[in-house]
């Protein structure tokens, strides 16, 4: 879709394009920042709970030991797919179905321009 500026050049809209590369990385960044702000949270909490609930402590361990390969593994999980863009496959047109022309032996020409069929009945 074009739409006509006050200076007269064409503008043109694109509706399925990606977010910028600098975007795209420094959401990723806020998305490991996070994930490791809940890590550090998890070890803290099992270090505070290790005498007093040792259960909910293992637990906050465990999760702070697994969140950093989550956390790396969910960063570098790259740039979004696009889920519409348009194709640029173009099909090839289909040819229409030529029929076989009827054998010589079941159709021939007379000399005075009549057709007979195989049994030499005029069609």
């Amino acid at each position: 879709m074009a739409r006509k500026q006050s200076g007269g050049a064409e503008v043109f809209r694109i509706t399925g394009a990606r977010q910028g590369l600098a975007e795209d990385v420094r959401g990723r960044q806020r998305r490991y920042v996070i994930s490791m702000l809940i890590r550090t949270a998890a070890v803290i909490l099992s270090v505070t709970l290790w005498n007093v609930e040792r259960y909910v402590a293992i637990a906050a361990l465990v999760l702070g030991v697994f969140l950093p390969y989550v956390a790396v593994v969910i960063a570098n999980a790259g740039r979004e797919n696009v889920p519409s863009l348009p194709s640029t496959f173009v099909p090839a047109p289909t040819r229409p179905v030529l029929e076989a022309p009827a054998p010589a032996a079941e159709r021939t020409e007379a000399p005075g321009g009549e057709r007979h069929d195989a049994t030499g009945t005029a069609s």
